[in-house]
């Protein structure tokens, strides 16, 4: 948890009038109502709300002014007496964190919900839901149905996030390790599976939306396959253009080709037909699929006058047909 001063704009002389004005336009900005699709938006109102919570307490406050708690309200030292951490620190944080002024987080939340078109929350943080009807609950980060045992605690999940990662057929084939990068900006390195396929989701336990009052989400990270300049994938089969000289084509040669494990030196037959693709069989995507090989002839830059005359000469005495 960073500094709560820090997390709400203010100067650590600020006043309860300042602090709550403050968490009042940070919680209308993140509010998860006004931000369903933004997971880090969530976030951010969480950490907003513990540290009103903590800095609208005076006892709590005064605490961490002294250095006697951090900002998740632990404590940094044990046996500083009756008026320290042990006196109130412990206190059931349901109906707790009203301070002088007497406006818990929940109070203020109630003032702006209806501009949402919502319902108002209870005082437990959830909205006022039938058996059955799960709720956001901002408090918990997640799915709240109706009030019963340990409502209003607030000890939930963080929010699981979703993340897409576009990986090239050559890291998929090796399962290579990836660079992701978290809603937050956090960069992380993730090993693709065996055998990894479009759409698949990897889950990253505790990379998600981090909870003040639990342990964090997790992150699903979504696997899209890159638009590759070399291959192209048809399930398991992936198919290459090779460039070849007419003289490699009319005599036959090696030729270097690109496969996802490395190019490798194929062998053309002399007079190769062209219009049909190589098969290396074996060589497709995780060893399952075929690589095909489609051979492009290119002619020499500028033109040759020997090859017209070559031509002239097929055509007149050798001609023959490639097309109905």
């Amino acid at each position: 948890m960073r500094d709560p001063y820090t997390v709400l704009g203010v100067p650590r002389s600020a006043s309860e009038k300042d602090i709550k004005s403050a968490y009042r336009k940070l919680a209308k900005k993140y509010h998860p109502d006004q931000n369903p699709d933004d997971p880090s938006a969530h976030g951010k109102f969480a950490e907003a709300t513990h540290a009103y919570d903590l800095l609208n307490d005076a006892e709590k406050r005064g605490q961490f002014d002294r250095g006697e708690i951090d900002a998740d309200g632990n404590p940094r030292f044990a046996g500083f007496g009756n008026g320290g951490f042990g006196a109130g620190a412990g206190r059931a944080r349901t109906g707790a964190g009203a301070g002088a002024g007497g406006f818990s987080a929940e109070d203020i939340l109630k003032e702006f919900m209806s501009g949402f078109g919502g319902q108002p929350r209870g005082a437990a943080g959830g909205r006022t839901a039938g058996a059955g009807n799960a709720q956001w609950d901002p408090f918990t980060q997640g799915m709240g149905g109706s009030a019963g045992a340990g409502a209003g605690t607030r000890t939930g999940k963080g929010e699981d996030v979703v993340v897409n990662v576009a990986v090239s057929l050559e890291d998929a084939h090796k399962a290579a390790a990836v660079s992701v990068r978290m809603p937050t900006g956090k960069l992380l390195s993730v090993k693709l599976p065996e055998k990894v396929e479009e759409g698949q989701q990897i889950r990253l336990k505790g990379q998600g939306t981090p909870s003040p009052f639990g342990e964090p989400g997790d992150a699903l990270v979504t696997v899209r396959f890159e638009k590759s300049k070399v291959f192209r994938r048809d399930g398991h089969d992936v198919r290459t253009d090779v460039a070849v000289t007419l003289y490699e084509a009319v005599l036959g040669a090696k030729v270097r080709v690109p496969t996802l494990d490395g190019s490798v030196e194929l062998n053309l037959p002399p007079g190769v037909d062209t219009s049909k693709a190589l098969r290396l069989k074996g060589k497709g995507l995780y060893g399952d699929g075929d690589l095909y090989v489609n051979l492009r002839v290119v002619m020499p830059p500028g033109g040759d006058p020997d090859l017209e005359a070559l031509a002239r000469f097929m055509r007149d005495q050798k001609p023959y047909k490639v097309r109905d």
